[in-house]
This record gives C-alpha cells, structure tokens and sequence, in this order.
C-alpha cells in the first residue's frame, strides 16, 4: 500500500529529520473565554492538548532551547537536524495580530527553526491573520493545522466543537488561496460514530484541499466532560485491533494524496483514564505496522 508518511515527506523537502517542538504561546479558546463555551471541547484537558509544550512563562527562544535539549538525547551521533516549531496549545491564532506577529516572528527566524507550524480552528482566521500568515510563509514555510475532528454535525455538536463544517471548508480555501500548507486533525472513536462515519470523514478531508493529516485516537482524560461520560457508561472506546484496522482502512482512502503526519498520538500518562492500551506505544506501532502489511 503506497501512503506518505511525514518522516518520509520531510526527507525529501528538507534533505534531513526534523523534530517538532511543542511551543505555549500562552493563548486561549473561544471555547474557553465565553466567546462562544467555558466549558471546552468535551475531550479537551486543561492544558488545552498542550500537555508536552514547554511553559508559556518563557520566551519563545528560551522553549526552542529547552525543546532543543530534550530532543539531543534522542539524536543518533553527528545527525544533523532541523525543527518545526509547533504553536500546540489551545487557539494559535486567537489574539491580537500584534502578539501573533511577534510569537511567530520570533520563532521563524530562529537559524534552525525550519517550519513553523500552528494549530487552530478554523474559525479563528480572520483577513488580518491569513495575511500575516502569507507573509511569515514567504520566509519559511508555515503549516496551519485545523481542528475538523469529524464532519457529523450531531458529533460536532456533542464534543462542542462551535462551528459547522461549511467554516472549515472556508478556512482550507482561504489558506490554499494564499500558498498556506493545511494539515487536518481528526479524531478516531468519537462517541456515536460508526466506522463508516469515520471514514466518510476522511474521504471528505482528503477531498477537501488539505495538504496533510492527524489521525488521532479518543483519549479519554481525566477532569474532562467526556471522562463523566465515559464513567457512566455511555460509550466505548476503540480496542487495539479495531484502531489497527480502521487505520489501515483509513490509509487506503487517503493513498498518497495526503501527507500522513500522525496515526495515533500520546496521551499524558498521569491524566489518562482509556484506552490503557494506548500507553504502550511501541506494541501501538507495531500492532497498526502489522495491519497496513496485510492489504
């Protein structure tokens, strides 16, 4: 089955690995201030799904370098690497344009800073935004990543996601218009789904203008409203086999017109409550490997 990972994406892009370092930009959500909830998604944790982002107390520099010596004990002897620098937590484009401005900036001229990458939703890009982006782009390449999850209006609705999908539609064409590079989040085992919704929505994300794809687990974490239901017995989450056969189901669709930049994702172990299987990434990997060799 031919699919491209990222790993193999950046290769050929940038001709080395580059690693990713989660940066807290100190933002917050208009699901959060009262803009539109104060609750959140129903699956968000408190950190804003930034739980592995360097503290916001800190400059932007000062996150790259703490980023940079987690990443060294990793480094295989004499690599030479690049990063992406990855606005994570919460709404990265929720604020003034004149903070945005200066994050960015700050993190895109960094010598080794290769990409800068952001995630938002879509409904945070106004006119003001898309162009600052444009701008930054034309420096170094920018990558905006959008929250869709799923394209059901009754899921969307249930995880209070706050905008219909024709917003999302807006936002792809709006960035694609200006040269932007667009990576997808979606979520796999939502509560309610079948597997037939979840893949019809990553039928329409590959259909939709998108450059890449996130395809991410339900992790239920602690003091979430998801977590109060997933006590009370309302829902299941996924088992390994069946997230390993969903996601080769899933890599199917997509093929190579999408870059795949995620097939699971990591859960904060001290706030995880299901799937446990999921703490063992390495049986994980090697469990969906084993799944997308089969067809």
């Amino acid at each position: 089955m031919n699919y491209i990972t990222l790993n193999n994406y950046i290769r050929s892009h940038f001709g080395k690995k580059l690693y990713k370092l989660a940066i807290n930009g100190g933002f917050t959500c208009p699901n959060r201030d009262g803009t539109l909830d104060t609750r959140g998604c129903i699956f968000c944790s408190g950190a804003g799904s930034g739980e592995f982002s360097e503290s916001a107390c800190l400059s932007v520099t000062e996150q790259i370098e703490h980023g940079k010596k987690r990443v060294a004990a990793k480094l295989p002897k004499n690599e030479v690497a690049g990063y992406i620098a990855y606005f994570q937590a919460f709404t990265n484009t929720y604020g003034p344009v004149s903070k945005l401005r200066s994050l960015f900036s700050e993190a895109i001229s960094h010598p080794e800073v290769e990409v800068l990458s952001i995630a938002t939703r879509p409904d945070c890009l106004p006119e003001e935004v898309l162009e600052l982006l444009s701008e930054l782009n034309k420096i170094k390449p920018v990558w905006v990543e959008l929250g869709l999850q799923t394209i059901h209006e009754k899921t969307a609705s249930y995880i209070r996601r706050g905008y219909e999908l024709s917003v999302y539609d807006r936002a792809v064409e709006e960035l694609k218009n200006r040269g932007l590079s667009v990576i997808v989040h979606v979520i796999l085992g939502l509560p309610g789904e079948t597997r037939e919704d979840m893949l019809s929505t990553v039928r329409y994300v590959n259909t939709s203008g998108a450059d890449g794809i996130k395809l991410q687990l339900l992790h239920v974490i602690e003091n979430t409203d998801l977590a109060a239901d997933y006590k009370a017995g309302k829902f299941k989450c996924l088992s390994l086999d069946e997230y390993a056969s969903l996601i080769r189901d899933c890599v199917q669709i997509i093929g190579t017109k999408l870059v795949i930049h995620r097939i699971t994702g990591d859960g904060d172990k001290k706030t995880l409550i299901a799937p446990e299987w999921s703490m063992d990434k390495k049986n994980v990997l090697n469990t969906i490997n084993r799944a997308l060799s089969k067809t």
